[in-house]
C-alpha cells in the first residue's frame, strides 16, 4: 500500500480499476485529471489495482506522486472488477462517484454529461455505449443478449448495462454489498431500491493499447449472477413463496396421481405393481414436502440475518418529521 493522505469531504469521487493496463495509464490521467481541473467540484481519483504484475503499480505511484487528488489501492491479488469497485467506493469521500474503465476505451470527457443528468434528479446515470467499438461476435452480440435479457428480467430497461462508466449517488454506489460479478447489477439492484435512473449516449473508444481481460466465458457468469440478482430482489425476504409454492404443485401433483392410481387399484382392479407412474407419484410427494422445507428453513434464515443484523426491509426516500 502506498501512503494516502486522510480522506477529506470532496465533490466527485471517480473510481477507476486497473489490471495490467501499464500503456493507458498515462494517457488516461492526462485526460481524466485535465476534465476533472475543468470542473467546479472538489474532486478526487481512486485508482485500484487489482493484483496487477506488470508495472501498473508503478504508475500509478508516479501518477499519485504528480497529483495528490489521486488516491492508489493496491490488492495482493486478483480479485476481479466487482472487488475493485466495491474497494473504490469504500475509500472514496465525495457525494457523487463515477465509474469507469482503465483501457481508454471510456472517455473521460462524458463526465460532465452524466453529472449533468444526475442534477435533474436521477439516483443513476449509466452509460450507452451506441456506437461500440469491439468485436461484433465475441463482444457485441453476447453483450446485446445479456443485456435483453437483465432488462427483462430485472425490469430496470438499460441498453448497456456492461458499460463501465456510471454515475452514482454516494448512497446508492455505497448502500450495496458487491460480490461475484454483482458491479455490472448495480442499477438494476439500484432501481429495486427506489433508485431513479436512466442512461444516456457516451463515447466509446477502440483499445489501442494492453488487451482484453474478458471472453465468452464471462457469459456464464453473469447468467448465475442474474438468477442471484433476481431471486435476492424477488424473494430475500420471503423464499417460503418460491420454494412453497414448487412444494405445494409437486405435492398436489403427487398426491393427485395416487389418489388416481388408488381408485383404479380398489374399483377397477388394476395392478399397480409394475408401473413407473407410482414412483412418480411417490417422488413428487417426497421432494414438494421437501421444498416446503427448504422455504421454512430460508424463512427462519432470512429473520435470523435481518433480525441479527438490523438489516431494513425497506429504504426510506424522504422523511418530514
Amino acid at each position: 500500500m502506498t501512503d494516502v493522505e486522510p480522506a477529506r469531504p470532496v465533490d466527485l469521487s471517480v473510481v477507476v480499476p486497473f489490471y495490467e493496463e501499464e500503456e493507458a495509464i498515462d494517457p488516461l490521467f492526462a485526460e481524466l485529471l485535465g476534465v476533472l481541473d475543468r470542473l467546479p467540484l472538489r474532486c478526487e481519483v481512486i485508482a485500484v489495482d487489482d493484483g496487477s504484475g506488470d508495472t501498473t503499480f508503478d504508475k500509478l505511484v508516479a501518477v499519485r506522486a504528480r497529483d495528490p487528488r489521486v488516491k492508489v489501492i493496491r490488492f495482493r491479488r486478483n480479485f476481479g472488477q466487482t472487488a475493485s469497485l466495491a474497494a473504490g467506493f469504500a475509500h472514496s469521500s465525495g457525494g457523487i462517484i463515477v465509474t469507469m474503465d482503465g483501457d481508454l476505451q471510456n472517455d473521460p470527457a462524458d463526465i460532465p454529461q452524466l453529472l449533468a443528468r444526475l442534477d435533474q434528479g436521477f439516483d443513476v446515470v449509466s452509460g450507452w455505449r451506441h456506437d461500440r467499438q469491439d468485436d461484433t461476435m465475441t463482444r457485441i452480440l453476447p453483450s446485446r443478449i445479456a443485456n435483453a435479457i437483465i432488462s427483462s428480467a430485472t425490469h430496470v430497461r438499460l441498453h448497456d448495462y456492461g458499460c463501465g462508466i456510471k454515475a452514482y449517488r454516494r448512497e446508492i454506489a455505497c448502500g450495496v454489498k458487491l460480490y461475484g460479478e454483482m458491479h455490472r447489477f448495480l442499477p438494476a439492484i439500484a432501481g429495486d431500491l427506489g433508485a431513479r435512473v436512466t442512461e444516456i449516449p457516451v463515447n466509446h473508444r477502440p483499445r489501442t493499447v494492453g488487451r482484453s481481460k474478458y471472453g465468452l466465458s464471462r457469459t456464464v457468469r453473469v447468467i448465475l449472477d442474474l438468477m442471484t440478482v433476481k431471486f435476492l430482489s424477488d424473494f430475500a425476504t420471503r423464499p417460503i413463496q418460491v420454494f412453497g409454492l414448487a412444494g405445494l404443485v409437486a405435492t398436489g401433483v403427487g398426491l393427485l396421481l395416487i389418489l388416481v392410481l388408488g381408485f383404479e387399484k380398489v374399483f377397477l382392479g388394476m395392478p399397480l405393481a409394475d408401473r413407473p407412474i407410482v414412483l412418480l407419484a411417490i417422488l413428487l410427494i417426497v421432494t414438494g414436502f421437501q421444498f416446503i422445507t427448504f422455504g421454512l428453513l430460508g424463512e427462519m434464515l432470512a429473520r435470523t440475518y435481518h433480525e441479527s443484523q438490523g438489516k431494513p426491509i425497506y429504504v426510506i426516500r424522504d422523511l418530514l418529521a
